[in-house]
């Protein structure tokens, strides 16, 4: 029955996989691409990794599949924010359909100030 349990797990844990690497050919620009990645890539990954837990049904191997959801939770996302903002800054083409922009305003602010004015 663990088995099943397990194999289940991880097939729920590939196809949200699959779902964060569609998410990148689909989506249209950088930071679009970068949430469906972390979002769908954390969940995935954890799925995937409770399901060894599950299949190992052991003490050490349940700490390490933590240790590494935990982990993954909490880098993925600074990550994902580091490469958008960076991305944002050497001029990454932003969609077309993207309704905010709040950046844009320090930008120019910082443009502004650079140049002398205010």
């Amino acid at each position: 029955m663990i088995e099943w349990l397990a194999a289940t797990l991880l097939l729920i844990g590939a196809i949200w996989m699959l779902i964060a690497a569609l998410g990148v050919l689909r989506m249209p620009d950088l930071l679009t691409r970068m949430h469906a990645t972390t979002k769908s890539g954390v969940f995935g990954a954890g799925l995937m990794l409770l399901g060894v837990a599950f299949f190992y049904m052991d003490a050490s191997v349940t700490a390490r599949v933590l240790a590494i959801v935990g982990f993954i939770t909490l880098t993925s996302p600074v990550a994902a924010h580091a490469i958008g903002r960076a991305g944002y800054h050497t001029g990454s083409k932003m969609w077309e359909g993207t309704l905010k922009d709040d950046l844009g305003a320090d930008r120019a602010r910082a443009a502004a100030k650079r140049r002398g004015g205010r």
